[in-house]
């Protein structure tokens, strides 16, 4: 489960399906003069085959800040604000913050979580459409990968 704390100190929640009882990355300490971001939580799994796919892409800024919780099960990719209002992948969630409160932060985050790719001065969030394409392909690779156990 994940908890977003805003500027006007309401807490959004969201729930990843497929990481049932993992602790999501803690969100980031809010720094005001950074830009908004929603945030796509997935597990780690298919986070990191994601990470890895985008990276190895054309567009290897499609790829912003990530976090991970302090036990790995779940990565975070900080996304435009607004792409919560469409966001459908199966086995991931998005948070809606309309840019109240989740900001890229200026220094790492908080007790329990990490940057697995931290952000960059001149870097941007993730693209949503770039994350939504390598995470269906991760989903797979993943399931081909199982089906040959």
């Amino acid at each position: 489960m994940l908890h977003l704390g805003t500027e006007t100190g309401s807490r959004t929640t969201a729930t990843t399906p497929a990481a049932t009882g993992a602790t999501a990355p803690a969100a980031p300490p809010v720094d005001h003069g950074a830009e908004p971001c929603d945030l796509v939580t997935v597990p780690a799994r298919q986070g990191l085959e994601a990470v890895d796919i985008l990276r190895r892409g054309t567009d290897q800024e499609a790829v912003g800040p990530v976090l991970h919780d302090g036990a790995c099960d779940t990565l975070g990719f900080l996304v435009p604000p607004g792409t919560a209002a469409a966001w459908d992948v199966p086995g991931s969630a998005c948070t809606q913050t309309a840019g109240r409160g989740l900001r890229i932060p200026a220094e790492p985050p908080g007790t329990g979580s990490d940057w697995l790719l931290p952000p960059e001065d001149d870097a941007p969030v993730t693209d949503p459409t770039a994350l939504r394409a390598a995470l269906d392909q991760a989903a797979r690779l993943i399931e081909a990968a199982d089906n040959c156990r």
